[in-house]
């Protein structure tokens, strides 16, 4: 079972919040995924608060709110699974040339909608959606649905990538648009081993 400590220790890489919370699942780049790193709301906060869209005081007021009502914090957790699987099915179909479905994208819509009525516009350069006074379980939620939506309508969605080697999605950022892995540490190495491999047995076999 995964612990909060294991959610800080996976590699966002997605580029994008909503891309690195469907990576919150792993396995193959075929087939269903074989492990989780949300396995209940304290690992959602948690996960929110590693990856930039909860700060500290928010993840401490969500973590007491969750023990004051784990019913209602569960309902969320549950909330939140349902949302992932949503930007899987959007940003996996988008990585494969694909067009999300329409009734994925009403779902999409009706979420942003949600969290623009729990959001206010903070000064800046530009103005900028943000949810300091969101003091809801849904909070962590709300701006990785906001992140999706500006990615598909600001982002360029021929950049929007599947590893070659897992089922991480990702932003691919490269001048010459070659990214094929999540990262080279990880799936590019191992390729890179698997490819020395091959190529000393056909040597040795020679």
């Amino acid at each position: 079972m995964e612990t909060v400590g294991d959610v800080r220790r996976m590699r966002l890489v997605g580029g994008n919040p909503a891309l690195d919370f469907v990576n919150t699942r792993s396995g193959p780049p075929d087939g269903p995924p074989d492990d989780d790193t949300l396995t209940g709301y304290p690992e959602l906060v948690a996960w929110g608060r590693y990856a930039g869209v909860l700060d500290t005081t928010a993840a401490a007021t969500l973590d007491r709110l969750a023990g004051e009502d784990p019913d209602a914090a569960q309902a969320v957790f549950a909330r939140s699974l349902r949302t992932r699987d949503l930007l899987d099915e959007i940003f996996r179909a988008l990585a494969a040339d694909g067009n999300p479905s329409t009734s994925a994208l009403a779902r999409l819509r009706d979420d942003e909608a949600d969290a623009l009525a729990h959001a206010e516009l903070d000064p800046g350069t530009p103005y900028a959606w943000t949810w300091h006074d969101d003091r809801t379980l849904v909070r962590p939620l709300r701006p990785v649905v906001h992140a999706a939506v500006q990615l598909l309508t600001t982002g360029t969605l021929d950049r929007i990538k599947g590893c070659g080697g897992c089922r991480f999605v990702f932003v691919d950022e490269s001048k010459n648009r070659s990214r094929r892995w999540c990262s080279m540490d990880d799936c590019g190495t191992a390729e890179k081993i698997r490819r020395y491999v091959a190529a000393r047995r056909t040597r040795t076999t020679r």
